[in-house]
């Protein structure tokens, strides 16, 4: 079966990845990227959509398919503002998601985070939480949650994170929260891939940090 999909997210770390192995994929016949402005190099395969985020509405004509991914996300200090990171990381994915289905896209998969509670007292724990509660309400037939713990981006510039990277390292090195270890963007996509092609179950699966970590294929 030759597979077209779509993804939002694409031009950042993980979702460059994604797309990349997308495109390798012999199973793949073409990949829509959603991006703000031109990005990738040209490929066969590639079909490159610049789209006004906030208005999707408007570019549903791209968002069709036979698998949806969202690995758009950002940091609080490259927002702004919690009001603003809300709007990328919950309200864009979530149109997305709601595209996606009106339009019959069967599988989605969603990029979220170790922690995810809509009843958590954390800022993004809680904001991943409802973005997850928000898309399983929406029903897909077929729909993975992957709940990675820190990722490891290569080259990444962010201080919080390369603080973060080195703190559970020095964790992991004492024998505790190995669960919690890191993931290479290039395994995270590989797993994002894993469980869709073919989709590994149906209806809703969540797979969680330990499960990443050891890949989803054996977990």
């Amino acid at each position: 079966m030759r597979l077209n999909v779509v993804v939002i997210g694409g031009t950042g770390a993980t979702g460059r990845e994604l797309v990349r192995q997308l495109l390798a994929h012999p199973q793949v016949e073409t990949v829509s990227v959603l991006v703000r402005r031109p990005y990738f190099e040209a490929h066969p395969k590639l079909i490159e959509v610049q789209v006004d985020f906030d208005r999707l509405i408007d570019y549903s004509a791209h968002i069709k398919g036979d698998i949806a991914y969202s690995t758009l996300g950002t940091t609080i200090k490259d927002a702004g503002s919690k009001t603003e990171q809300w709007r990328i990381d919950h309200d864009i994915p979530l149109t997305f998601a709601a595209i996606a289905k009106e339009h019959g896209i069967p599988s989605f998969v969603l990029l979220s985070a170790a922690g995810a509670d809509t009843d958590s007292r954390i800022f993004y724990s809680q904001m991943k939480g409802q973005l997850e509660k928000d898309i399983i309400a929406l029903e897909f037939p077929n729909l993975s949650i992957l709940q990675p713990g820190i990722i490891d981006r290569p080259g990444t510039e962010r201080r919080g994170e390369k603080i973060a990277l080195k703190t559970i390292r020095f964790i992991n090195a004492m024998g505790a929260l190995k669960g919690l270890a890191p993931i290479r963007t290039a395994d995270l996509a590989k797993a994002m891939v894993d469980v869709s092609i073919p989709m590994l179950k149906s209806g809703k699966q969540v797979y969680t940090s330990k499960q990443l970590l050891r890949g989803v294929l054996n977990a």
